[in-house]
């Protein structure tokens, strides 16, 4: 099943350097690393409404912090002024409910089931109100618990990494355009200009079942995420991502790149998650007597 929308195809990711055959230990412990965000969303120049959404939660509890870590989710709703919103909604507010509620399953399958929950839950409401039927929404979620990162994908929306000054894209586009470039049909400078380049292969809401893309990555202090919708990436190339993404003040990141798109056009709606993990300093630390 093949879904309209108004998306590019992704360029394939680069292949991963192999990994050293002794790599050196990281220096900051898992248990150390804690994460702060800069979280954006904007209706661009063009359309009238806002079909995005998007969330950060750290939790303050300790024992949650330690269980579920924080989570950063963007979602980019299809299916019309109504249902584009409502579906990118239910999708977040879905899957943030039902991760932190989980406190049987490893993080991974709790992230992967409430995605699920979230496809069921906007499926079933489409289905029951006729202006809302055929409503779905893209999904990339990010978890990130100590020296983890548990990553949930479905769609076209994009999770990049920047480590030691080296941008790369996370992600694989679940579009009709990036399957003929895997397959070796078509080039990716030849995909940018495809006619079906906005059709998603895959999106949640849209079918009783979907499958959800799901994958492990390691998270060292200092590293730098971002989550964004297809109106950032269309409009600001991967290389100006990694620049903006590299300023020194984290809360400016967010809002520097939705601005570049918006200068360039914004003819989507625009969505921006910046997130950095780095070491957490205990600042109760009990005094020592002299």
């Amino acid at each position: 099943m093949l879904f309209r929308s108004r998306k590019r195809a992704a360029n394939p990711p680069a292949a991963p350097t192999p990994a050293p055959a002794a790599p050196a230990p990281d220096p900051t412990p898992a248990a150390t690393l804690t994460v702060s965000a800069s979280v954006r969303t904007d209706v661009g120049c063009v359309r009238e409404s806002n079909q995005d959404a998007a969330q950060f939660v750290r939790p303050k509890l300790p024992d949650l912090v330690s269980r579920r870590g924080a989570l950063a989710i963007v979602a980019d709703g299809m299916g019309g002024h109504a249902g584009g919103q409502r579906a990118s909604r239910i999708a977040v507010d879905t899957v943030v409910g039902r991760y932190y509620d989980d406190d049987e399953r490893p993080p991974a399958v709790a992230l992967e089931r409430a995605v699920l929950l979230a496809n069921r839950a906007i499926h079933e409401e489409a289905q029951a109100e006729a202006d809302l039927q055929g409503m779905g929404t893209t999904i990339t979620a990010l978890a990130i618990i100590g020296g983890k990162g548990y990553v949930a994908h479905v769609g076209d929306s994009r999770l990049y990494r920047l480590r030691n000054e080296r941008i790369e894209q996370i992600t694989v586009d679940h579009t009709l355009v990036q399957e003929l470039v895997e397959q070796g049909t078509i080039t990716a400078a030849e995909a940018a200009t495809h006619d079906d380049r906005n059709v998603l292969s895959r999106a949640l809401g849209t079918q009783p079942k979907v499958e959800v893309t799901m994958s492990e990555i390691d998270v060292r202090a200092g590293d730098r995420f971002m989550i964004c919708s297809d109106g950032l990436y269309d409009l600001v190339p991967k290389i100006e991502i990694g620049q903006v993404l590299a300023l020194p003040a984290l809360p400016l990141v967010a809002d520097a790149l939705v601005a570049l798109a918006r200068m360039r056009g914004g003819h989507d709606n625009i969505t921006v998650a910046a997130l950095q993990a780095q070491e957490f300093v205990n600042t109760d630390r009990p005094t020592r007597g002299v």
